[in-house]
């Protein structure tokens, strides 16, 4: 069904442009973008608590290079198919019920690792997360994208990115404290907490507008805008919608025509650099790099990747009030340079056997680029980059790219580190190749990604669709 027009509303403009003038409005779009982005809270609580916690977890269990490497992994092998199966939940159910589904088994995992009696058990119950970190990480930036006005949209995708930072500084908090113990039991159980808030919340968000669109549910859509906008502005941010959904009827199939064939290569190519840059794994190994960097002790380790967390939050704040005004694209290509940069050095400190304060200090030269750029703006990108249509699909193809490119990158680190202390004395050169993999990203960011800042989804949508027919139309 339709509702019905209104003469003085221009249905080619997007109606939640205007809520910038309604500063109430305005604010509840803003509470409802932290709720969706605790989703990315759980993501790095949990990475973090592991990467504390495999410190004492290979003491209990006796664990070889290869298993610590599994354990620290295990998680992500579920999300090699939950972000596809989360797309098609998010689809099939809503974006707002299938995020309860993930914080729901989120939280029986994390209450499972805290107490399994053996390794293998461990990892079951770590993959299991995985499945609800995997779909909440596709599906939260999707919902904040499809209910955000164009003009403040990347900041408020770049909410999911800011939960992602405060939910590894209060890992590393939460960590900390218990290092002096050694109950890294309490450190996963401590996971079921947000989940459970996570879940509670979300009963008071709306469903996705353009969801409610997609499915037909004109009604339901229209009442979710008036929660954040006039009678007017709803009315016309719902036909801009539908006309958007007829212009383009996609299947799964038509992310491979000219056009968006090219946004699932940029999004997926992006996804997977994003895990190569080598700064992903420095914050991942963290406390076990500073032990090789000077600081034998578990807590002094640990404590020095405090310190990094809450550098990691203040540039992530930084990326926030940049992203809608630099633009995607600047900060892809400063990010990547600055990137290449530190780990070249933070290489040169490992062969020459460096070590103290100056590892620290050039990994948060390298985290500051990293936050400022790659970390938020690919996200950023995949929830953008696609049609309304094929947004879900879309993302769970690049996601899925995300998440094998993190097993590998994460699985391999600790067996390339010894590798390269075994045959060269220092673990120099994974550095330099994360540097390289740094230089590639930004020639890829100059040549090919387009720019995606003040523009409606419906926008970039007509965009790609013009692309399909006239792959040389102009951004």
């Amino acid at each position: 069904m339709e509702l019905p027009p209104v003469a003085s509303a221009d249905a080619s403009v997007s109606a939640t442009a205007v809520l910038l003038d309604s500063p109430a409005p305005k604010g509840f779009l803003y509470v409802i973008a932290v709720i969706a982005a605790v989703g990315g809270f759980l993501l790095t609580y949990d990475i973090i608590i592991m990467s504390g916690a495999i410190l004492f977890l290979k003491q209990h269990f006796q664990l070889t290079p290869a298993q610590v490497g599994f354990s620290m992994t295990s998680a992500i092998i579920a999300c090699f198919f939950s972000p596809t199966m989360g797309g098609w939940l998010a689809d099939k159910f809503g974006r707002r019920k299938t995020l309860m589904a993930a914080a729901a088994i989120f939280a029986i995992a994390a209450l499972g690792t805290a107490m399994p009696r053996t390794i293998t058990e461990f990892n079951v119950f770590r993959i299991l997360g995985g499945c609800g970190v995997g779909t909440a990480c596709i599906v939260s930036p999707m919902y904040i994208a499809e209910i955000s006005p164009a003009s403040i949209r990347g900041r408020l995708v770049l909410i999911t990115q800011l939960s992602n930072v405060v939910g590894a500084l209060i890992s590393y908090l939460v960590t900390y404290s218990l290092s002096f113990s050694g109950n890294w039991q309490l450190m996963f159980a401590s996971t079921a907490i947000p989940a459970l808030i996570f879940l509670i919340a979300l009963v008071f968000v709306p469903e996705s507008p353009r969801w409610l669109v997609q499915v037909g549910c004109v009604e339901q859509a229209f009442e979710a805008l008036r929660r954040i906008a006039t009678a007017q502005e709803a009315r016309a941010e719902v036909q801009a919608v539908q006309e958007s959904l007829s212009a383009l009827k996609a299947t799964a199939r038509d992310l491979l025509k000219p056009g968006i064939r090219v946004a699932l290569i940029i999004a997926l190519i992006i996804a997977v650099l994003t895990q190569f840059d080598g700064v992903t794994i420095l914050l991942f190994y963290a406390p076990t790099i500073m032990q090789k960097a000077g600081f034998p002790q578990a807590s002094k380790a640990i404590f020095v990747s405090l310190v990094l967390g809450g550098w990691n939050l203040a540039c992530t704040l930084v990326a926030i009030w940049l992203v809608d005004r630099a633009g995607r694209k600047p900060l892809l290509l400063v990010g990547s340079a600055g990137m290449a940069v530190g780990l070249v050095a933070m290489g040169i400190f490992f062969q020459l056997h460096l070590t103290g304060v100056i590892v620290p200090v050039t990994m948060m030269f390298a985290v500051a680029f990293y936050a400022v750029s790659l970390a938020p703006v690919s996200w950023l990108l995949m929830a953008e980059l696609f049609p309304n249509q094929v947004r879900a699909i879309g993302m769970a193809v690049a996601s899925t790219g995300l998440w094998i490119a993190d097993f590998v990158a994460s699985f391999s680190f600790p067996i390339l580190t010894a590798f390269f202390e075994r045959h060269f004395g220092s673990t120099a050169g994974i550095f330099w190749l994360f540097a390289a993999v740094c230089a590639g990203t930004f020639i890829f960011c100059w040549k090919i990604v387009p720019e995606t800042k003040g523009k409606t989804l419906e926008e970039i949508a007509r965009w790609w669709s013009a692309r399909s027919a006239d792959p040389d139309v102009e951004q």
